[in-house]
C-alpha cells in the first residue's frame, strides 16, 4: 500500500486542499471560495502552509486563513497600512500592524473589494524599485526632484487614468516645439525649459483637470485664458477630460515661451 506523505512534505497546495475538506460545511466553502479570490488577484502569489494554517505570500506574508468555530479568519500581515475604503477590515482593528478579516456564517465579502486589498498587499511588499507612485492630493504623482527626461516619463506613466495621456500630448509637443529641450521634475511637477533662459513651462495634476504654466504666459498672443493680476506674468490652461485639446494653439504657446527669458528659482 502507498503511504501518504508526511504533513511537512506534503505540498503546500494540496495541504490546504486537505484543509478545505477537513472543514467542511460553511468554514470550507468559505475558505475556498477565499482562496480562489486570492489567487486570481494576482498570479504571482504563492501558497505556502506555515503555523499549521494557509499563508498567501508575494515577496513577503500577504494574509493568512484561519479557521475558527465561529469565522474564518484572514489575517493581512501589513493590514493598518493598507488603504481600506470599503471597510473590510472588522478584527485586529488595535493592532500596530495587522488587520484581519472575520467571515462568519451566512456572511459574504465584497469580491472586488477584497481583491483591491489583496492587489494593495502584494504592492506593499514588492521591493523599492517596484513600488507603485503615490499619489498626492487631487491624484498627483510623487515623483523625487531629479533632472532630465526619465523622472518626467515616470511622471507622466503615473498620471491617472485620461490624464496619463494628456501628458504624453503635452511632452510631445514641447518635444517636436523646441529640440534640446531641458526636462526635470521639481515640486512633484514636469518643468521643460531651455539652457540659459530657465523654465518655460510647467504641467501638474489636480482632480478634474491638468494645469499647464506658462512662467511668460502674460507675453504670448493670444494669452493664455487662467491666471489673475496676482499670478503675475504666469498664465495657464486647465485642460479637463472631455476639453477639445487643441494642440495646434499650444505648440505656438511653447514656441514663444521657449524664445523667452524664463523663470529661474
Amino acid at each position: 500500500m502507498k503511504q501518504a506523505k508526511p504533513e511537512a512534505e506534503e505540498p503546500a497546495s494540496q495541504r490546504i486542499d486537505r484543509r478545505i475538506r477537513e472543514l467542511g460545511g460553511w468554514r470550507g466553502d468559505t475558505l475556498a471560495r477565499m482562496r480562489t479570490l486570492i489567487r486570481k488577484s494576482d498570479s504571482g502569489i504563492v501558497e505556502e502552509w506555515k503555523w499549521n494554517n494557509p499563508v498567501w505570500s508575494q515577496n513577503g506574508i500577504v494574509c493568512t486563513g484561519e479557521a475558527y468555530k465561529s469565522a474564518v479568519k484572514l489575517t493581512f500581515a501589513h493590514g493598518a497600512a493598507l488603504p481600506d475604503p470599503a471597510g473590510l477590515f472588522n478584527s485586529s482593528l488595535d493592532g500596530n500592524t495587522r488587520r484581519a478579516i472575520d467571515i462568519r456564517e451566512g456572511e459574504t465579502v465584497d469580491a472586488a473589494a477584497f481583491q483591491t486589498l489583496i492587489r494593495a498587499a502584494v504592492a506593499r511588499n514588492a521591493p523599492p524599485e517596484k513600488q507603485p507612485v503615490k499619489l498626492l492630493s487631487g491624484g498627483n504623482p510623487q515623483i523625487a526632484k531629479a533632472d532630465g527626461d526619465a523622472p518626467v516619463q515616470e511622471y507622466i506613466v503615473a498620471m491617472p487614468g485620461w490624464k496619463s495621456d494628456i501628458g504624453r500630448r503635452i511632452d510631445a509637443i514641447v518635444v517636436g516645439a523646441v529640440p534640446n529641450v531641458l526636462k526635470a521634475v521639481r515640486w512633484n511637477s514636469p518643468f521643460y525649459g531651455v539652457e540659459g533662459r530657465g523654465w518655460f513651462l510647467s504641467t501638474h495634476c489636480l482632480t478634474k483637470y491638468v494645469k499647464a504654466t506658462f512662467f511668460a504666459g502674460l507675453s504670448l498672443k493670444p494669452i493664455p485664458p487662467g491666471g489673475t493680476e496676482k499670478s503675475k506674468d504666469a498664465r495657464w490652461i486647465d485642460i479637463f477630460e472631455d476639453d477639445a485639446f487643441d494642440e495646434k494653439q499650444f505648440a505656438s504657446w511653447v514656441k514663444q515661451a521657449a524664445a523667452l527669458p524664463g523663470w529661474v528659482p
